[in-house]
């Protein structure tokens, strides 16, 4: 497990949670080195999104951050994580990301998330002990619907598009403009 200072760049800042109704300021530099982890609340929790950016599916394990919830996104298939006080949101914290791999995975992030620590709490997993660690997650800064983003109505409705679209993407050189 991560120590919050363990990351370049983490500042002061302890809590994920929002305290007294306020975001934490904090942030890391996108594309800068975070470490080999990061917590997948949306599409990246997918093999087939990972396959098609990473050419790999990275070794995962749950994890649950506190007073936040996946948010659904005004015409976008994809989520946001934002803060919700008394929420959790459950995602996969991905593990063992090269630095090659975050720079292709902050390319491909709108220019609307910030790459934030956050706090998870994480059950064993074999034998992986629980506890908590902080990890950096793309936090969603822009306006988002009252909706929960649901995992299973993505992977019926878009999966296979989204996918394809990921493949076709990284296939193209990765355009900063998007696909």
């Amino acid at each position: 497990m991560h120590e919050y200072g363990d990351f370049p760049g983490a500042g002061d800042a302890e809590e994920s949670e929002p305290v007294g109704g306020d975001e934490p300021r904090t942030t890391f530099p996108r594309s800068g080195a975070v470490g080999d982890m990061l917590f997948a609340y949306g599409t990246l929790q997918f093999a087939p999104v990972l396959e098609a950016l990473l050419g790999r599916v990275p070794r995962s394990r749950l994890g649950v951050a506190r007073g936040r919830r996946v948010a659904a996104l005004p015409g976008r298939a994809y989520p946001g994580l934002v803060p919700a006080a008394g929420r959790i949101a459950a995602g996969l914290l991905l593990e063992g990301l090269t630095r090659a791999e975050w720079e292709i995975l902050d390319r491909f992030e709108d220019a609307e998330y910030d790459l934030r620590p956050i706090r998870l709490v994480l059950p064993p997993d074999g034998d992986e002990p629980g506890g908590t660690d902080v990890v950096p997650a793309y936090v969603w800064t822009a306006a988002t619907t009252g909706a929960d983003w649901r995992p299973e109505a993505f992977a019926r409705a878009n999966l296979a598009d989204y996918a394809q679209r990921c493949e076709h993407w990284r296939a193209s050189g990765m355009p900063s403009d998007g696909w």
